[in-house]
């Protein structure tokens, strides 16, 4: 599959650029059709330009972090009215990152041949996120450059926020899992063995708890090698499928449907749809255009079939809120805000209510994950204990009984 760089009109006239992948510039054009764009000029993208977007095993990874911190430089450079290209010259030369420095160098290159900002950004998806590049291309056409800025800036913040939030709930959770584990193993392998000899040495009747005990963890013992087989086995299988055709979209639906964390999910996507489309709409990007971005914005394979198909439906001569009614994603309030939108001409400001009610919704949920997860955590770790109690403790109570009864 080669990469072509593209420039076309979409159905409402407007310029579009950017860069896909296809097999041959034919391909390319028919995927540009299908998409509503009528491609004026479509070329492969050379070494060059391309550079920095190729598979590199040890190239340093540009994470969230570094994005914000950009968008926010950009836009406190673009605002004090520093010129494009000295601005990002600044920011290549004084990057902490080697790798963000190469690719500013190589962006501050192609505006020097007198490249578009959103085409030399382009040039690079594994750095510069599709929803990215399409806000900037809609300020440099618009003379709004710094407000599209500004308005990544503030989504890829809230964006770091619900994500720092999700790993701030599961990181207890997580540690008393993966300490039952490591303890399980621990006990099978090392400590139940011992007692076992010791059962042994006084031919004692066992009571069936200790039986199932020492038959696991000779099953440990002798087999753990086969179970680290089976593990592994089993993580390359469910990675197999994940990457799937198929198997991704059941995958990401399952995610949204898993029990106590499938609401916390959905909604998170829910919020990260709606705020990624609010500022689609604000920068000025037209409607089905702004689906199709969103759709790969909101990093989730079941959503974004769910929201190509609202894009489908819209270009089929259906309203935004029919079409969103149709995914059966949203709730009857959610769906009310969209409609009063629709009706008003202010979708994009209550598309971002819409993202806050969401988001309140989500951090409400993570505070209270834990409260939720620490009974079950707390009954497992109790059975766990009384299970080894029973069977350790059990036949040493009967061999005192028995030897004081002599």
């Amino acid at each position: 599959m080669a990469e072509f760089s593209y420039r076309g009109r979409d159905a409402s006239g407007e310029l579009v650029t950017g860069a896909l992948e296809a097999a041959s510039e034919r391909v390319a054009a028919d995927t540009l059709i299908r998409r509503g764009v009528t491609p004026l000029t479509i070329a492969p993208r050379s070494n060059e330009v391309s550079r920095g977007s190729g598979l590199r095993l040890f190239d340093e990874k540009i994470d969230l972090d570094d994005l914000i911190v950009f968008t926010r430089q950009m836009y406190s450079l673009t605002k004090a009215g520093i010129p494009l290209l000295r601005a990002i010259d600044g920011l290549a030369v004084n990057s902490p990152k080697r790798r963000m420095r190469e690719v500013l160098s190589d962006v501050v290159e192609q505006l020097e041949r007198g490249r578009e900002l959103s085409v030399a950004m382009g040039a690079h998806p594994k750095v510069f996120p599709r929803l990215l590049v399409a806000v900037v291309h809609v300020g440099e056409n618009t003379g709004q450059l710094e407000e599209a800025f500004q308005q990544l800036s503030d989504y890829l913040g809230r964006e770091q926020d619900t994500r720092k939030q999700v790993k701030s709930a599961l990181r207890y959770p997580m540690f008393i899992v993966s300490a039952l584990v490591v303890a399980m193993f621990i006990l099978n392998i090392w400590v139940i063995p011992t007692f076992a000899r010791m059962f042994e040495q006084f031919n004692a009747e066992l009571p069936l708890p200790t039986q199932i005990l020492i038959g696991v963890s000779n099953f440990f013992v002798n087999w753990w090698p086969l179970m680290l087989l089976a593990i592994v086995a089993a993580i390359f299988a469910l990675n197999r499928f994940k990457t799937s055709e198929t198997g991704r979209v059941k995958w990401d639906r399952w995610k949204t449907r898993m029990p106590i964390f499938g609401d916390i999910v959905l909604r998170s996507l829910l919020s990260r749809f709606s705020r990624s489309f609010s500022v689609m709409l604000r920068a000025g990007v037209p409607l089905t255009q702004s689906l199709h971005l969103v759709a790969d914005a909101v990093d989730n394979y079941w959503m974004h079939d769910r929201i190509e198909d609202m894009r489908r439906t819209i270009e089929k001569g259906e309203g935004l809120t029919r079409a969103a009614q149709g995914t059966n994603l949203f709730t009857p309030l959610v769906m009310q805000m969209i409609s009063v939108g629709e009706e008003t001409g202010r979708v994009d400001e209550l598309l971002n209510e819409v993202a806050d009610y969401y988001e309140r919704e989500v951090d409400y949920d993570l505070k209270s994950l834990t409260a939720r997860i620490e009974p079950i955590l707390l009954v497992l770790v109790a059975v766990m204990v009384a299970i080894m109690a029973l069977g350790i403790f059990t036949p040493m109570w009967d061999m005192m009984d028995a030897y004081k009864g002599r």
